[in-house]
């Protein structure tokens, strides 16, 4: 399906003797977390350089540093990505954005999606999208998100994942998200469709064995700690949602053994790293 949209905005954008091709550019939005050097610290520079690859302008990539520890519309959050989507595709006279998010990225992207009228800038934001590339986002949000909020303490090497009782920990508690869903969100069952398409990649499973070089991709002991974390989730999960949540709005692009390579799953923290072919399977998608 994915393929052929591709192939019908290709011919959009080529209609017409004169048309230029698209000036195509690509943002990469964090999830939860107080980023200062998402580039190094969220992504790696490794994921990120591969993805860029796929640009014909490799400057036209923008790397999101936002604060995700706020509830999606708060002006450090929703505010903050808008400024910078904003200032992006204008400054660069991008007309067809490529926005790859990750986890609670995912919603605060769909608020803006979802709320035109809340900010002058959202719509042109809109009106440049191609399509939103979420990686395992939270819409449904997730059981360990409840569990925070009830005082469980989990492993220390979650904490980027987490952040513990902050406001977006907060906001991904499952009854919090139904209602955002119901109410101020698109996207999801029996709401009105998003204005561009929302594709998701859903992470299935956890894997940590010790003597399987892939467990260590993205880091060993991160891995670990989504592993213990599946006992508060479904069989099917990535260690911090369940992947009913990570295709809970929008439409599905892969679940991820059917594409990576070797059909290895993906956690939580592989969704955001270059492991099993994702970065060049996004570069391929630009």
């Amino acid at each position: 399906m994915k393929n052929i949209i591709s192939i019908i905005s290709l011919s959009l954008v080529l209609w017409g003797g004169n048309a230029a091709l698209a000036n195509t550019g690509v943002a990469l939005v964090h999830g939860t977390g107080n980023q200062s050097d998402a580039y190094n610290d969220y992504w790696q520079s490794g994921f990120v350089e591969s993805v860029r690859q796929g640009l014909t302008d490799s400057s036209n990539l923008l790397v999101i540093n936002c604060n995700f520890e706020k509830y999606m519309w708060d002006s450090q959050a929703a505010g903050c990505l808008s400024n910078a989507l904003y200032n992006f595709v204008t400054s660069k006279n991008i007309d067809d954005l490529v926005v790859i998010t990750h986890s609670n990225g995912g919603n605060v992207m769909r608020w803006i999606m979802s709320n035109p009228t809340w900010n002058s800038k959202y719509p042109v934001i809109i009106d440049r999208i191609r399509w939103v590339n979420a990686l395992a986002p939270s819409s449904l949000g997730t059981p360990l998100a409840d569990a925070v909020m009830n005082g469980n303490v989990f492993e220390s090497a979650l904490g980027w994942l987490l952040g513990y009782k902050s406001d977006a920990v907060r906001m991904q508690q499952t009854s919090w998200m139904s209602y955002y869903n119901g109410s101020w969100l698109l996207g999801t069952s029996g709401r009105p469709a998003l204005p561009k398409g929302f594709w998701n990649v859903v992470g299935t499973d956890v894997e940590t064995a010790i003597w399987d070089g892939d467990s260590y991709c993205g880091g060993y002991s991160l891995n670990l700690g989504l592993e213990i974390t599946q006992a508060w989730l479904d069989n099917c999960s990535d260690g911090f949602l369940n992947c009913s949540s990570q295709n809970g709005a929008g439409s599905l692009w892969f679940n991820d053994k059917t594409r990576t390579r070797g059909s290895e799953p993906l956690s939580h923290n592989q969704s955001r790293r270059k492991c099993f072919n994702l970065d060049v399977i996004l570069r391929n998608d630009l």
